[in-house]
């Protein structure tokens, strides 16, 4: 009897030791590295964690460790490093550090297994140590794979967004330049699409769209959550065919083709085509051609804008630190369209925009809580930002000196855009009330509460009223970019062409 009881204590340090790697084995299935370095710590008391050659820790990248805890850990693992295999033990005062390596993914250095203890060291724990180090050496490289691939995917993307932030702000050389690296080059004449759904799902229909629009650049909106962009080839129809959740559950908008150079604009189109698609069956919608208002009014646009937007131009930036004209023209872009959104669209600070914006207020003596200046703000840059053609020998709107923008507006051809802008709305079939709530939204600065009190009704009456503005006209007002500016400039055009008519009466 005396004899038997060593093998009674070997067979149960065998089952132990089984089970304790079954627990091992569950854990690493129900998680990975992180659940396997808890239920070590539970069981043998000790710190447990992965460390890198430099010290640093990689599981749990937030555990505390003392001074002395910490030392003792990079002083293990650094005699690890120099031997390369086997196991490292050191004692120290009160504590024990055991390091053990861990087998790498090929391309990848592996951390290392340490477990820092107070002495007496439990005589199981190197044990322990040791057959955990198996599962980990495959749950951390497969862990690591996906964070590296994770890691490609952000830098890609972000790669992405700079080409296509580069080509809204003009730059089309230089977004060609940083293009070159990447797949697919750019069209040099495309349609830009913007598709809304939900963005528990946008990840998912970014996948989902690479995989069918071929050579097109596909981009998660920075600005809106709920937004996919995508750059495509315009020569010809479409070949792919629309994944079907994405036709079921998203509203697409699809720009006019337009040359690269012009894909802020084909934003625009494409962002007010999305308000048109949301009153659709179809969910769809394209852009209806309209020409713009730079375009109409001609080159007299372009000696108005570089007039107006001179003090811009000549500014210099006192300090590294401050704006330079380009920074400046391109917030006032930025802000025009996206207005607090332009923080997310520029990747500045919210004190940032502030600043620029003050300074562009100051620069070109405007007051942007107004919405005419706005609106002169937004045509001065679209003029000088649009290809256009020299005037017939005829014409002399664009020779002489720089018009005044009143000057512009009452244009006999800018007045009959102005009219086309806004016939919709007032159609004989359409509610008085529909073009009452827009004319005086737009003269109170496309403040809605304001607009509410002046036609004593609701808040949320004046919303439905320019929520069916948007379907008649098929332009975004309620959300940027939106349509507000040319609206403001049509109504101008309008009421100085009736004034005009009045005073000659």
């Amino acid at each position: 009897m005396h004899g038997g009881r060593p093998a009674d204590t070997a067979t149960v340090g065998r089952i132990r030791r089984a089970d304790d790697v079954l627990d091992i084995q569950r854990a690493a299935r129900g998680g990975g590295t992180a659940p396997v370095l808890s239920w070590l710590a539970a069981r043998s008391g000790a710190d447990v964690f992965l460390m890198n050659s430099a010290g640093a820790l990689t599981h749990p990248a937030q555990a505390l460790l003392g001074e002395v805890e910490h030392a003792l850990a990079l002083c293990g693992v650094r005699e690890m490093a120099v031997r390369g295999r086997g196991s490292v033990v050191i004692d120290q005062g009160g504590l024990t550090c055991i390091v053990l390596p861990l087998d790498g993914s090929r391309g990848s250095r592996a951390p290392f297994l340490v477990a820092v203890t107070s002495r007496p060291t439990a005589p199981e724990l190197p044990v322990l140590l040791a057959d955990a180090t198996s599962v980990l050496s495959l749950t951390w490289p497969a862990e690591h794979t996906r964070q590296q691939q994770r890691r490609l995917r952000i830098a890609d993307a972000q790669n992405r967004e700079a080409v296509l932030h580069l080509l809204m702000n003009g730059q089309t050389s230089v977004a060609r330049q940083v293009a070159g690296a990447l797949r697919p080059a750019l069209p040099a004449t495309a349609r830009m699409y913007v598709i809304e759904g939900p963005p528990g799902v946008r990840a998912r229909m970014v996948e989902e769209l690479a995989q069918v629009a071929e050579g097109a650049w596909i981009v998660p909106c920075p600005v809106y959550a709920d937004h996919i962009l995508m750059l495509a080839p315009a020569d010809g129809a479409p070949t792919w065919v629309w994944p079907p959740e994405l036709e079921a559950a998203c509203w697409i908008g699809v720009s006019n083709a337009l040359p690269l150079r012009d894909t802020a604009t084909g934003y625009a189109q494409a962002f007010h085509a999305l308000a048109a698609a949301r009153d659709r069956c179809d969910r769809r919608s394209s852009f209806a051609a309209d020409p713009d208002l730079a375009l109409t009014i001609g080159p007299a646009a372009v000696a108005w804008a570089e007039d107006f937007l001179a003090p811009i131009r000549a500014h210099r930036a006192r300090r590294p630190q401050d704006p330079d004209s380009t920074e400046l023209l391109a917030t006032a872009a930025s802000w025009l369209s996206f207005h607090s959104h332009a923080t997310a669209h520029l990747k500045i600070h919210r004190n940032t925009l502030s600043g620029r914006l003050t300074c562009i207020q100051e620069l070109l003596g405007l007051d942007l809580r107004r919405l005419a200046d706005q609106a002169a703000l937004a045509l001065a840059l679209r003029a000088t930002a649009t290809e256009i053609p020299p005037p017939p020998e005829h014409d002399a709107t664009g020779a002489g000196s720089a018009p005044s923008l009143d000057e512009l507006l009452v244009l006999p051809r800018v007045v009959a855009w102005a009219r086309r802008q806004l016939r919709p709305v007032s159609a004989p079939d359409v509610p008085a009330s529909i073009a009452e709530t827009l004319t005086t939204w737009l003269r109170l600065d496309a403040r809605i509460g304001p607009t509410a009190a002046a036609l004593s009704v609701s808040v949320s009456a004046v919303r439905k009223r320019l929520t069916r503005s948007e379907a008649l006209l098929e332009r975004s007002l309620l959300r940027s970019p939106s349509a507000v500016h040319d609206l403001w400039l049509a109504r101008r055009a309008i009421e100085l062409a009736e004034a005009e008519r009045t005073s000659v009466q």
